[in-house]
Parts: structure tokens; sequence; C-alpha cells
């Protein structure tokens, strides 16, 4: 292994183009190496930002006969080929990082765990919302008591997009694993799981309401965890009118906070993390608010200063993973957890029943 750990990304699409591939180039001991794309101008695209030295491959089999070349492979590519790909890399040896869904399935989530623990590699999951800033600040609110105990979590993900953009995550082909469920549900699960722990009850109602749309695109999803706290998820693309990001309730006071994490907006406007302490902050003007007794909206409660969003902590502690030096900062195992419950919620928007785990 070398001093920098060299990188090969599969996909230079929306996930490789705007996430991956700059959060790499931006962490001090990853440099990205080679990109899977045949795209003539996503390699220059890629090339352009990244210099001349970047190396391209038509295909993920490419890769394998770099490997001795190689030190970690991301994959960005869409869903349906994350578990091939993945098996193949750790198979050659290589540790892994896979965007989110890990899989369609908490089983061959499970199954890819395996294999990645009996090889000894790391084989991560790119579940970035755990660095957004208001899912930080909420944390840091939970950990200092400030808000009592936990009742009730309201989580959403909401859009206003009233026409399909086509591809493959509005197919209704199951093959495809696409849908809002494995797409935002993806994130809000795995934020509900991270903050109160493991599921024993799922009840979902999921919609296709946009005309012609084939997959589900406005999905409710009550989740009961073990230690009693209830999570109210919300994914949506239908949305005219954003309700808060958060709403948290507690038997002290309440946190409610509107707007998204402006790190996606400020990658895919071509910013770059700095180290001018700059990134991943917010106006006052978007700070949530604590309090009790009253709406947020008629002045109710105290702002709460957002701490700044941190996507980077993600690839710098893969690489320190990948070094020995920490641990995987999220496991395929916690990935399965997820997909057990985005599975139960399927069940329960199809057959109408809560679904006990």
């Amino acid at each position: 292994m070398t001093s920098t750990l060299r990188v090969g990304l599969v996909g230079y699409g929306l996930a490789g183009s705007v996430f991956h591939a700059p959060l790499i180039a931006a962490t001090e001991g990853l440099t990205l190496d080679t990109v899977v794309t045949s795209n003539p101008e996503r390699q220059a695209q890629a090339r352009s930002e990244f210099g001349d030295g970047l190396r391209f491959v038509a295909s993920p089999d490419d890769l394998w006969e770099l490997a001795d070349e190689l030190d970690l492979i991301v994959i960005a590519s869409p869903n349906k080929t994350h578990v091939p790909i993945a098996t193949a890399a750790l198979k050659a040896g290589l540790p892994v990082v896979v965007d989110k869904p890990i899989a369609g399935t908490a089983a061959e989530a499970r199954e890819l765990a395996a294999l990645a623990d009996e090889r000894g590699l790391l084989l991560s999951v790119f579940q970035n919302r755990r660095w957004d800033n208001d899912f930080l600040t909420l944390k840091k609110l939970i950990a200092d008591g400030e808000l009592g105990e936990i009742q009730r979590f309201e989580s959403r993900f909401e859009r206003w997009r009233p026409q399909l953009k086509g591809g493959w995550r509005e197919s209704g082909n199951p093959e495809e694993i696409g849908g809002l469920l494995y797409d935002l549900g993806s994130h809000v699960v795995d934020q509900a799981l991270t903050l109160f722990g493991p599921a024993v009850q799922v009840y979902a109602e999921a919609d296709v309401r946009r005309p012609n749309a084939e997959t589900d695109d406005d999905t409710f999803i009550a989740v009961t965890h073990a230690n009693g706290v209830r999570s109210h998820l919300y994914v949506s693309a239908t949305t005219a009118q954003l309700g808060p990001r958060f709403r948290v309730l507690g038997s002290r006071a309440g946190f409610v906070k509107y707007g998204l994490d402006p790190q996606e907006a400020d990658l895919k406007d071509g910013k770059r993390p700095s180290a001018d302490g700059a990134w991943g902050t917010e106006p006052e003007s978007l700070w949530g608010r604590v309090g009790s007794g009253e709406s947020p909206l008629t002045g109710g409660g105290r702002p709460e200063p957002s701490l700044a969003g941190d996507y980077p902590a993600y690839y710098a502690a893969v690489a320190a993973a990948v070094r020995g030096e920490a641990p995987n900062p999220v496991t395929a195992h916690e990935a399965a957890s997820a997909l057990d419950v985005l599975e139960a919620a399927r069940r329960s928007a199809r057959d109408g029943v809560a679904v006990q785990l």
C-alpha cells in the first residue's frame, strides 16, 4: 500500500461526478487514479477537473487487471450493479466503498459483508447524510440532553418534481432497484436507526402519483424502535409545500429545522471542500429552533446554531479505516439493518399491514 491510497471509481454519472470524485480528491491521503466510464464527454469532464494524469477504463473488469496498482474501489454505478461489482472487487482483494443502497435486499448485503469479513477487507457504504449539518446538530442536542427523552422523530426528504426526469431511478423494473423508497428512503431510515437503534415494527404507505410514473414517488414509513421511539419518515417527489426537514419531539423540548444541508447543492454548483472553515455552513436565517409550547414559525423557542456539514469526514474515515487506524464509518451490517426496514416497508405498503421485525 502506497503512502497515498489510489482510488478506482466505477461510474461518473450524478453520484460519481458530483459526490464521490470531488470528495475523494479533497481527502488527504487519497488520490483519484482511475475512472470507469467509456463516455467521451464524461472523460473530458473528469480530466478537466482532476488532471491529465487521470486514467480511464471502459468496464469494471478492466479495473481488476489493475488491482496491484489500486488501493480502494468506489462504486457509484446504478443500483443493480452494486452487488456484482462489489463482489468482484472484494474477490480481487480490494477494499470497497459502495453508494447506497448497497444492495436490493438485506440478504445480499449480509452476503457481501460476510465476503468482506472473510477476506479481511473494508466494505463501507456511502451514507453521506450522517454528515449533514442538521443531522450533526440534532445528534449534539440529543447527546446534550437538550430535548429530554425523545418520543417522536419526524424526518422529511421532500421535493417538488411533478414531471418525470426518466432514467433507471424512475424505472418500475424491480431489477433496477429504483423508486424513492430505496433512494431517499435509504437516507432517512439510516439516520433514524443511527439515532435510535433497531426497529421492531414497520408500517408504510407508498403511492405512485405522477402521470406515467412506474414506481413509488411519495412514501411514508412509520418505524417503532426497540427503545420505544417512533420515527415518522417521509420521502416524496410530489410535495408542493415542503415540510420541516426535522421535527423532533422530546419530553423537555422539541427541535424543528427547515431546509436541506447545503453541501449537495454546493457540489452540484462546482464548489469544493476547503480548509477555510466555510464548507457546510449556512446562514443564521436557516438555523433550527429549540423550544416548547409554541410554533417556531411564530417565534417560539430559541435559534440553534447549525453545526457545519462535513461530507469530507466520511472519506477521511474511510482512508483511516483502510490503513487500519480507525473503524469503518458505515458498515455493510448497518446497511443490511436499514434494508430490513426498507423491505418491511415495501411489504407493509403492498399488504396494508404493520410488519414485525
